[in-house]
């Protein structure tokens, strides 16, 4: 009979520990052929995609948030984009660590013509005592779930708040963020995260300016900016561009403006009224609205301005190849667009192949008095004043001293 109870005691033992080898981790690795494609879903085509995270950044004054919410309201009406093309009708749910929804959020929401019961703003949670406590973005995330039903965007205002670590560590930004890629791929939802540039990061890669670990930037699919025009002279003073792209094309943008509409009495919202398309790089369209230019010592300046006019010399030369070719000696994408400009090579739509072209100025080019010059006589002329500029700028310094 012992033996009997022995057995069966092993037995159940066996059986406890085959449960528990049952519920070890193991390697999830299907191969391709049983994983099957899909196309990009977009929300708004080639800026949001369903299913992915993206970053909102740009420099104080921007207005990112009023951004934002303009994305909103399309989103809630089904209303048009910048492009003209029709949203697709859905819920938005915001997130917001930095702005009051009462005297903020809901009044730029409406200023921009959007439908208040389409928009959840997350106020808090229960604790296990049912007292509301504040959410944490960092934590808390495996609780949405029940208030995701017809959302098509959510706003994350900012990003860096779904860090519980060192957002300048790539490791933990990557680890905190894991978890909002996978509720956007999950539930089919396009995440705008909101972001600010760095101090004193003008002129670099517009991509490498998102405050924080680049894990930011890495990990989002999408990378928008924005920036205010300092040469802009009206109402659209204000640009939005794609300065990063894994799924679709990067570059390009909107100009856009920030008005004031009142909603109720004594109270007034911001929103956004975009304009025209704008084309060129994220870094060069920014270094221009931002005045940026590096300094650069008149020998480092006579070096690539030979570079550019050998480049052109005998012709049209392919704008990333001129580029590439400026950038093996040194100079930034920025000085070779300041000293492009400059001596007046431009940079046009080749046609013919479909990308850009760098050009000398046009066969001939008319003179104060209304004649024509030839182009290459035109040409060196402007090179040779620049540097007559340049010379003279030096000579006047020296005499200070």
């Amino acid at each position: 009979m012992n033996g009997v109870v022995h057995l069966q005691s092993v037995q159940r033992g066996q059986s406890a520990l085959d449960g528990i080898a049952k519920k070890q981790p193991r390697i999830v690795a299907p191969t391709f052929a049983e994983i099957e494609m899909k196309p990009i879903r977009w929300l708004w085509f080639e800026y949001l995609a369903c299913g992915k995270l993206h970053i909102l950044a740009g420099a104080p004054g921007t207005g990112k948030t009023s951004l934002a919410m303009t994305l909103a309201a399309i989103v809630t009406t089904g209303g048009r984009w910048p492009d003209g093309t029709r949203a697709q009708q859905g819920n938005v749910l915001v997130i917001s660590a930095e702005d009051d929804c009462s005297d903020t959020l809901k009044p730029r929401l409406l200023a921009a013509g959007g439908d208040p019961s389409r928009v959840r703003i997350i106020k808090g949670r229960t604790d296990e005592n049912g007292e509301v406590v504040l959410f944490d973005s960092a934590m808390d995330h495996d609780l949405l779930a029940p208030v995701l039903d017809g959302v098509r965007l959510i706003v994350l205002d900012p990003i860096v708040s779904a860090v519980a670590g060192d957002s300048h560590k790539a490791s933990e930004v990557r680890r905190a963020l894991a978890p909002w890629v996978a509720l956007a791929e999950a539930h089919d939802i396009a995440i705008l995260g909101i972001s600010h540039f760095g101090k004193g990061s003008a002129g670099r890669d517009v991509t490498e300016r998102v405050i924080g670990s680049q894990a930011f930037g890495a990990l989002a699919r999408v990378v928008l900016a924005t920036a205010k025009d300092s040469k802009a002279d009206g109402e659209l003073d204000r640009l939005l561009v794609r300065s990063k792209s894994n799924i679709g094309p990067d570059g390009g943008g909107y100009r856009y403006g920030l008005n004031l509409k009142e909603i109720a009495d004594g109270v007034t919202g911001q929103y956004v009224a975009f304009g025209d398309p704008i084309e060129g790089s994220a870094r060069d369209i920014l270094a221009s609205a931002e005045d940026y230019e590096p300094e650069v010592d008149d020998e480092a300046q006579g070096g690539l301005d030979d570079i550019l006019l050998d480049l052109v010399s005998n012709g049209p030369c392919p704008a990333l190849q001129g580029i590439n070719e400026a950038k093996k000696h040194g100079y930034s994408a920025t000085a070779i667009r300041t000293a492009r400009e400059r001596l007046g090579i431009k940079s046009v739509k080749d046609s013919m192949r479909g990308g850009w072209v760098w050009q000398q100025p046009s066969a001939h080019e008319e003179t104060e008095n209304g004649t024509k010059k030839p182009k290459k006589q035109a040409f060196l002329e402007r090179v040779s004043s620049a540097s007559s500029v340049s010379s003279a700028q030096s000579n006047a310094d020296a005499e200070t001293f």
